[in-house]
C-alpha cells in the first residue's frame, strides 16, 4: 500500500488552472490538495497543547493544523477572508476530536495579531505553539513592476506578521513552547519574478536564527521550515496557466509536493522530538540541495 500510494503521489500532475484573486481558495483547486495522511501514526505528542496557526485554512497551515489535531493539540486558525476553506480545516480538526477557534483578519496589521493571541490564550488558557505561516506572493517580470503598494504589503503579511504575532505570543509562552517560522527554498535559491516574496522569506530565516539565540534561555524553541513547490493556493492565484501545469516537475523528484508531506516537519519541530534544535531549518523540497 506504501508503495502505490508514493507511486501515485509521483504520476500526479496538477491541470492548467488560475484564481483571479489572493488569497486562492482550495475549495477551487483541481485535484484538491492532500492535507491529511492517512497513514499518519499519532503519538500523543502535542497532548493537551494549544496551537496558533497563519494561513491554517489552506495549503500547508492545515494540514499542520490537522496535524497537529492529531497530535492531541487544540488549534487556532487565523485566516484572512477564506470563510470556506477555513470551515473546513476546523471540520477536520474536530474530527480529530479537538477544539478549533477560527480568528479572522490581516495578520499585517498589529493590533489583530495582539488580539488573536489573546483570544486565543482566553478561549484554551494557554499558548504552546505558535507557527507563523501566512504568506502572499505576486508575480513580477521586472523589479520596475514592483510598487511601493505591493512592496509594503508583502513584507506586511510575510514578515512584519511574524515579529507581530511572535511579540504576543511570548508574552504567554512558557519553557518548552516553541515557535516555527515558514520560510522557502527561494530564500536560499532566489526567484527572478519573485524578488520581493523571495526577500521577505530570505528576512524570514535571519529572524528565526536571531529570536531563536534570544530566547534560548526562556527554554523556548525558534525553529524554521523551508518548503520546495507544494500544492497550496497561492500557486493557482499566483501563477498563469501554463507555468501552474509544470509547476514542481523541475524538482529531482520531478513533481510539486503535497502538504500533507510537509506537516509532519512541524510536528517535529514543535514536539519533543527536537528538543535539541533552535535556530534550524528543515528542507522539504523534492530534493533541491541547499545551503540550509
Amino acid at each position: 500500500m506504501i508503495r502505490k500510494i508514493s507511486e501515485e503521489r509521483f504520476r500526479a500532475k496538477q491541470p492548467a488552472q488560475h484564481q483571479k484573486r489572493q488569497p486562492g481558495r482550495e475549495s477551487l483547486m483541481r485535484p484538491a490538495p492532500q492535507s491529511e495522511m492517512k497513514k499518519y501514526k499519532a503519538a500523543g505528542k502535542l497532548d493537551g497543547k494549544t496551537a496558533l496557526i497563519t494561513g491554517g485554512d489552506s495549503g500547508i497551515g492545515r494540514a499542520v493544523a490537522i496535524s497537529f489535531a492529531k497530535e492531541g493539540a487544540d488549534v487556532a486558525i487565523v485566516y484572512l477572508e477564506e470563510t470556506e476553506d477555513a470551515a473546513a480545516a476546523r471540520r477536520f480538526v474536530e474530527a480529530e476530536g479537538r477544539n478549533c477557534l477560527l480568528l479572522r483578519g490581516d495578520v499585517g496589521r498589529p493590533d489583530f495579531c495582539r488580539r488573536s493571541v489573546e483570544r486565543t490564550v482566553k478561549e484554551f488558557g494557554r499558548l504552546d505553539i505558535l507557527v507563523n505561516n501566512a504568506a502572499e506572493q505576486h508575480l513580477r517580470y521586472r523589479l520596475e513592476d514592483i510598487t511601493d503598494d505591493q512592496l509594503l504589503r508583502t513584507f506586511r503579511t510575510n514578515i512584519f506578521a511574524y515579529f507581530y504575532l511572535s511579540r504576543e505570543a511570548l508574552k504567554f509562552m512558557k519553557k518548552g513552547s516553541a515557535i516555527i517560522n515558514t520560510t522557502s527554498v527561494t530564500a536560499y535559491l532566489g526567484h527572478k519574478e519573485l524578488i520581493d516574496y523571495a526577500s521577505t522569506k530570505g528576512a524570514i530565516v535571519a529572524f528565526t536564527r536571531s529570536l531563536a539565540l534570544a530566547v534560548a534561555k526562556r527554554g523556548i524553541r525558534v525553529n524554521g521550515v523551508a518548503p520546495g513547490p507544494i500544492w497550496t493556493p497561492l500557486i493557482p492565484a499566483s501563477f498563469p496557466l501554463q507555468k501552474v501545469k509544470k509547476f514542481g516537475t523541475n524538482t529531482p523528484m520531478g513533481r510539486a509536493g503535497q502538504p500533507d508531506e510537509v506537516a509532519p516537519c512541524y510536528v517535529f519541530l514543535s514536539s519533543e522530538d527536537s528538543s535539541y534544535m533552535t535556530g534550524q531549518v528543515l528542507h522539504p523540497n523534492g530534493g533541491r540541495i541547499v545551503n540550509g
